[in-house]
């Protein structure tokens, strides 16, 4: 029975691995870290059930299906999941998406009747540019903390960003996020490809890079405000902060159809919520 319950034990540990790697579109940070996800587990039959939440009852419903699709194809590149039914809830539109999600429904086919269009592709695409631009400015700023010039930084190749040990554990973890949008999209595969263009792939002028900065400043700060008011919202929603952000909320906040975004605050899943989620599951 031990071994069992081990063996559950890591698979469910994968699981959260892979949810990890699944980010808010507009906020480009990681559902767990964010709080979205309630509670994981894994059955016998090695189907795994998902249930998150979102800030606000009526918080973006394309972001939400974006999230739940997100979810689902993550955990299904596990090679031992046969089934994955991610369930979001607490929102307006929670029934279309957890079952648009599950049949393998485009946005469009699952909530026909609450938006028009068919499609995601201009809102996947328009919120990947602000994660490659963020991601972007945390490295340039992290080159220059370690010395580096702004015409080197913009001359550098790909070859010589992957050399850089910058000492810090945060700047490590985000340097592969950065090499990976680039590869993604093309703009930097080999070692002599620049590290540092613009979305389009082109070449950062160094007369031009302190408005470029500028403009990625600009991109940071917003999304740094989406996220801070979707953490406090998500808390005050859930009471999850003692006498915290919850209580210095105004009454009149903007919820996150204010900001488009789906958000939250890191959740654990406790032993209550575990206890609650179980019997809604059985």
């Amino acid at each position: 029975m031990d071994a069992v319950l081990v063996h559950q034990d890591r698979k469910t540990s994968e699981v959260w691995k892979r949810l990890a790697l699944v980010t808010d579109p507009e906020l480009d940070e990681s559902v767990t870290d964010l709080g979205f996800i309630e509670f994981v587990s894994v059955d016998s039959d090695d189907g795994v059930d998902i249930i998150f939440r979102l800030p606000t009852y009526w918080c973006s419903a394309n972001f939400a299906f974006l999230m739940a699709d997100g979810m689902r194809r993550a955990v299904l590149s596990l090679p031992w999941v046969r089934q994955v039914r991610p369930r979001l809830r607490d929102h307006m539109v929670a029934e279309e998406i957890n079952r648009g999600v599950s049949e393998g429904k485009s946005f469009g086919d699952a909530l026909k009747d609450f938006a028009s269009g068919g499609s995601l592709d201009e809102v996947r695409e328009k919120f990947r540019r602000k994660a490659f631009e963020r991601r972007q400015e945390v490295m340039i700023l992290a080159l220059r903390g370690v010395g580096y010039e702004d015409g080197a930084i913009c001359r550098m190749d790909l070859g010589t960003y992957d050399l850089i040990d910058f000492g810090s554990k945060e700047v490590a973890r985000q340097k592969p996020r950065y090499r990976e949008l680039l590869v993604e999209r093309r703009l930097a595969v080999r070692p002599g490809d620049r590290a540092f263009v613009t979305y389009e792939g082109h070449p950062i002028k160094r007369h031009e890079f302190a408005s470029y900065m500028q403009r990625l400043r600009g991109v940071r700060i917003n999304m740094e405000f989406n996220s801070s008011l979707c953490r406090g919202l998500l808390a005050a929603r859930y009471g999850e902060l003692d006498g915290g952000v919850a209580e210095r909320l105004p009454v009149n906040a903007a919820p996150c159809g204010g900001c488009a975004s789906g958000c939250a605050v890191r959740s654990g899943g406790s032993p209550a919520t575990t206890e609650k989620h179980s019997a809604a599951l059985a």
